[in-house]
């Protein structure tokens, strides 16, 4: 399954203040269509039909804004989706919901269209400076800075080359760092970035 997440320690700075006007859940497909439309040259769509799903979490991503998958069944069917965290985004203004709906589509259309596998290497900074340029409702970022509920973490992750650690509530099998995936090689995924988990409790001073 390859997947790509919105998950930095930069999500554990605590901006609230700065999102003073709430917004309630709304359909988001609509809000993909616009953006598709008016950013993707519809390159989103198969005759007509969406190529990748979207929707809104359960409530059980608490710290990630949003992420792009793409997976295969046990029939062989491969499969992209959009999810958006709904316990992060709900009480946040409409420009917040933009900037990241929009770039988990850049994801999948580097993925589905460029078909290219990469993170947050060339393609994507190329896509967002066009995005970012061509309007000023919101602004597109490599990482977010939302307000997030700090819960004590189940797991932490070390990445082998750069030594940094990283909270999180489960084990996500291949998750990689992302610096050292754009800094070595190109923002594409590596084996050598693959992060090491171990329990918080083993790690904690």
């Amino acid at each position: 399954m390859f997947v790509i997440d919105s998950q930095t320690e930069c999500y554990r700075n605590n901006k609230a203040n700065e999102f003073s006007a709430s917004m309630s859940l709304i359909p988001v497909l609509p809000l993909f269509l616009k953006l598709n439309r008016q950013h993707f040259h519809n390159s989103l769509l198969e005759k007509g039909v969406p190529r990748v799903s979207v929707r809104w979490s359960d409530g059980r991503m608490r710290t990630t804004a949003g992420i792009y998958r793409r997976k295969t069944n046990f029939l062989g069917v491969k499969a992209s989706e959009i999810i958006l965290s709904r316990p992060v985004l709900e009480n946040l203004p409409q420009k917040a919901l933009n900037s990241t709906l929009c770039h988990e589509m850049i994801h999948a259309w580097i993925d589905l269209v460029l078909k290219v596998e990469e993170a947050h290497g060339p393609n994507f900074h190329q896509r967002m400076a066009e995005i970012n340029s061509a309007q000023t409702d919101f602004q597109v970022t490599v990482r977010h800075s939302f307000p997030i509920s700090n819960r004590i973490p189940k797991w932490v992750a070390t990445c082998p080359s750069c030594k940094r650690s990283f909270s999180y509530r489960r084990i996500v099998k291949g998750a990689a760092c992302r610096s050292c995936c754009n800094n070595y090689f190109g923002g594409r995924w590596d084996q050598k970035c693959v992060l090491e988990f171990q329990p918080f409790s083993r790690t904690k001073k």
